[in-house]
């Protein structure tokens, strides 16, 4: 028998970030690669999470119910406007089966977060990748782009994985721009680390029209990178489109848990906030100081270019690894000379600092 084949555009579905070293090296034990909070989770979140473990063997049939209202006074929003979902990807994914389909397009920044892509090919949308400036979305080439065609306006604010961001005055001439049929969707997963002044936070725009809609996460400033919770904040039409095509149990009861342990503890956020800005502030400086390009972050991460083809990024990235440091590298080609370290605690990036100079001054 002949399987049927699968959606064309699945065929177009790349990986996004480069592997680890393949070579024989030492365990990992500084782990710089994947943004997580390296701060961890606060204690209260970690005591609820065990605690609703004493009942996982039942489903949690309606996470919106506790959770929704839980996020919506943390953040003062409107609970009816919010849905979660298994990570802020899964709610991203659900918008693209909801909105995306053949002959519609999805127009990026074409070196913002890599996987966005994926989603709009798995339904057998396009995608018009635009060019940036220096890795900062270029509004007015994303303008010109649209189409009739188009359906969703992707930003990533600040972006991944460039640590870039976009001011509250450019995304609004950028929502300006769009027409009423066109969602535009704020990936602000990063949020919580900005300290940039002209900064808008995402959930005012939601607010303020009917096709704007904000993602956001627990996995970052909050630690539960494990727990796989996301959310987004939309117009309650979009909500209910996103909870329609949800699984039947969308999230785990620990979970749930934990995250509402998590917004209850403002210090332990404060505390991550205040430690990630001086390390990302500390850690460029360094860098920097090295001769280094250092793109400036406003997230927990930086992107760091080695320019000199005899002191590549692949090599610092080996370099590192031998030493138990891991980075992240990326598939496409823009991203060839440059590694991304998260913003780790003082320990690991004086480590991190040191693997580098060692590496530049001829030591591996």
């Amino acid at each position: 028998m002949v399987v049927a084949r699968a959606k064309a555009g699945i065929d177009k579905i790349k990986p996004h970030m480069v592997g680890g070293a393949t070579q024989a090296v030492p365990p990992v034990s500084i782990l710089l690669n994947s943004n997580e909070s390296v701060y961890g989770p606060s204690p209260h979140a970690l005591a609820a999470a065990r605690a609703a473990v004493s009942g996982i063997e039942r489903y949690l049939e309606n996470p919106d119910q506790v959770l929704a209202p839980a996020i919506a006074e943390h953040f003062d929003l409107d609970a009816a406007r919010i849905t979660t979902g298994q990570g802020s990807d899964d709610l991203l994914a659900r918008l693209a089966r909801a909105y995306l389909g053949p002959g519609t397009e999805l127009i990026r920044s074409e070196n913002g977060y890599l996987k966005v892509p994926n989603y709009a090919f798995a339904n057998d949308a396009d995608v018009i990748s635009v060019p940036d400036d220096d890795f900062k979305p270029s509004v007015d080439r994303m303008i010109a782009a649209l189409t009739d065609r188009t359906r969703i306006v992707y930003l990533a604010n600040p972006e991944n994985p460039a640590g870039t961001y976009l001011s509250g005055a450019e995304v609004r001439r950028l929502h300006a721009a769009l027409p009423d049929n066109v969602l535009l969707v704020i990936d602000a997963a990063y949020e919580e680390y900005v300290d940039a002044d002209d900064y808008e936070p995402a959930h005012k725009l939601v607010e303020e029209a009917g096709n704007v809609v904000m993602c956001r996460t627990f996995s970052k400033i909050f630690g539960l990178a494990g727990a796989r919770v996301g959310w987004i904040y939309a117009p309650e039409d979009v909500i209910d489109s996103v909870r329609r095509i949800a699984l039947t149990f969308p999230v785990a009861s620990p979970s749930v848990a934990a995250a509402i342990a998590a917004l209850e503890d403002e210090a332990h956020t404060r505390f991550v906030f205040e430690e990630n800005r001086k390390g990302r502030n500390w850690l460029t400086a360094e860098l920097q100081g090295l001769g280094l390009k250092v793109v400036p972050s406003q997230a927990n991460f930086l992107l760091v270019h080695f320019h000199n083809p005899e002191k590549s990024a692949e090599a610092v990235d080996h370099a590192l690894r031998q030493q138990g440091i891991a980075a992240r590298r990326f598939a496409s080609p823009a991203y060839k000379d440059y590694i991304r370290l998260t913003v780790g605690q003082s320990q690991e990036l004086k480590a991190a600092r040191d693997g580098i100079a060692q590496f530049l001054n001829g030591g591996a």
